[in-house]
């Protein structure tokens, strides 16, 4: 007997396919890379690249004011968002020709008049569009992930000076090791977050426009146009018309743009997961030296302050270097002169570590600002082996005295239980040394502080207030 056939699932059924349910780190954090914002996106780089024809003298102004003024064109590159185009219909039509652009250059020439409607995608590919499109997505994003880490980095670097000599056991292995800072530990954390900051506004300033036509040889533009120049100048006044990033030549195979964001995503969200996964540690009950701000509840023990955003941080930097793999596999794959599924499996997998970083960066900013420090449990662990995590400094101070072997005897017989001052103060060696000294650590940490004090100067400010989401 034949199995009965599933009813089809219908938005009408179940609703978007995704809203956040099972992603929570990204909840709120959406609106930058949806599928509106893409159509905007793709209406902006049309709309764009008529009025490039106009800056070049090619276009009359009477057909570029009509299609600019009837998709909403915003100058400033704020971009297009009163087209009225219908989503829905845009993504049922999409299917059949592989890509929305299509569908899209049909709907925009039907709503403007014939004479402008030839300035629209005039010469243009559907790569050219789409590429252009996700480009001024992956901008905007990217400036607000910057802005969180930014802000992530002023908590830190605050947290790091206020802290910048309580000396704290660092760990190696999970081990006990020897004397740290917390200020030294929460400078390691702002290092990273800057690093990935500088690496990200550097990806973001060279994200060029797209613009070469069917095979990438710009040969339409130039015999719309009548020359190569007429060609050439087109190409720089599209991306000017959009804030981007002139290309040196199409890169429709050439992926680097996508690659290295991605890469810088990557890095960015790292970072975060970075201060995630010690401040997870660190909150565990039985060391207690971290907590944040707000912990999350449990559902069945009423007791527990989960560190809830370290948490929602590590679920994104688990996903995240295997969506940039992706980003590079699609790279590497990218065929010909145009790809074949290579780059159409680069739109979700982009969007999806946009999303991640956008809530990644965002909790990772209001985790650092309101991690607090006990300093209790700090100078508790500290004390936790009875003076072994100075055993380095022992080493290098007792061997030339009373040899490696003794040296190592001493450790062990405190390490079963002895007083380990009570065994260095029965040393001759050691008379009139001043023990509790010696066994100090805050006597032996090095230049943790000056590390502190290093990576607070070199943190970079941030950025200009006047610098918007573009």
């Amino acid at each position: 007997m034949p199995s009965p056939t599933p009813p089809p699932d219908t938005p009408d059924d179940f609703g978007p396919i995704d809203v956040g349910l099972l992603s929570p780190v990204t909840v709120g954090h959406d609106a930058r890379v949806s599928d509106a914002a893409v159509l905007d996106a793709l209406v902006t780089a049309e709309v764009a690249l008529t009025r490039a024809y106009a800056r070049v003298g090619a276009a009359p102004e009477s057909a570029v004011t009509e299609v600019a003024s009837t998709f909403g064109w915003q100058d400033g590159q704020s971009g297009c968002r009163g087209h009225d185009l219908a989503l829905g219909d845009l993504v049922a039509a999409s299917v059949a020709g592989g890509n929305p652009v299509i569908p899209l250059v049909s709907a925009l020439k039907s709503r403007v008049s014939p004479s402008a409607a030839v300035w629209i995608h005039r010469g243009a590919t559907s790569q050219d569009i789409l590429d252009t499109a996700l480009v001024l997505v992956a901008r905007a994003a990217a400036a607000e992930v910057l802005a969180s880490l930014a802000a992530a980095s002023g908590a830190l670097a605050h947290l790091a000076r206020a802290h910048r000599d309580e000396v704290a056991a660092a760990r190696t292995l999970t081990q006990h090791a020897v004397p740290t800072t917390v200020g030294a530990r929460v400078a390691g954390w702002l290092r990273g977050v800057d690093r990935a900051r500088a690496r990200l506004d550097d990806a973001r300033a060279a994200l060029p426009a797209q613009l070469g036509g069917a095979a990438g040889t710009a040969a339409a533009f130039a015999e719309h146009l009548g020359s190569d120049a007429g060609a050439t100048a087109l190409i720089d006044a599209y991306s000017a018309e959009l804030g981007l990033a002139a290309p040196a030549a199409p890169w429709h195979t050439e992926r680097w743009p996508i690659t290295e964001l991605g890469d810088a995503l990557v890095q960015a969200i790292d970072a975060a997961g970075k201060i995630a996964a010690d401040a997870a540690t660190l909150s565990r009950t039985e060391i207690g030296e971290i907590a944040e701000g707000a912990g999350g509840g449990s559902s069945a023990m009423p007791q527990k302050q989960n560190p809830a955003a370290s948490v929602l941080i590590r679920s994104a930097a688990l996903r995240a270097p295997q969506l940039g793999a992706t980003l590079h596999l699609a790279a590497a794959l990218a065929a010909d002169e145009r790809p074949d599924g290579a780059w159409h499996a680069e739109w979700p997998t982009l969007r999806d570590l946009l999303r991640l970083a956008l809530g990644a960066a965002a909790t990772a900013a209001r985790l650092a600002g309101g991690l607090r420090v006990d300093a209790g449990a700090v100078a508790d662990n500290l004390a936790a082996t009875g003076g072994l995590l100075v055993s380095e400094r022992l080493s290098i101070i007792l061997t030339p005295l009373v040899g490696a072997t003794r040296v190592r005897e001493i450790v062990a017989a405190a390490a079963r239980g002895d007083d380990l001052a009570a065994l260095l103060r029965a040393l001759p060696e050691l008379d009139g040394t001043d023990v509790a000294d010696l066994l100090d650590p805050a006597a032996y940490t090095g230049l943790a502080g000056t590390f502190v004090d290093r990576s607070v100067a070199a943190a970079s400010p941030a950025p200009d207030a006047a610098e918007d989401a573009r």
